[in-house]
């Protein structure tokens, strides 16, 4: 089973699992295939503020992940 938490940040979320890159990307997180964004803003950034900011429904994205297979965890709020 693959772990993910709420509370890390995007940055390093997307190094144990490069595959989520491609679903956050299908889920809206555009900047999130640019490399300079994501070692920048995304070592700052956690899903749930990037949701807020995208005006994406943080329980969209972690249906999908769990449907991905992962085990989702951390603060929800």
């Amino acid at each position: 089973m693959k772990y993910v938490d709420l509370n890390e940040s995007v940055y390093v979320m997307c190094s144990n699992y490069p595959e989520i890159k491609s679903i956050l990307r299908e889920l809206g997180f555009d900047h999130i295939t640019n490399a300079v964004m994501l070692n920048t803003v995304g070592k700052r950034m956690t899903i749930p503020k990037s949701a807020l900011m995208k005006g994406i429904e943080l329980n969209i994205i972690i249906e999908r992940l769990e449907k991905e297979g992962y085990e989702v965890k951390g603060d929800i709020k």
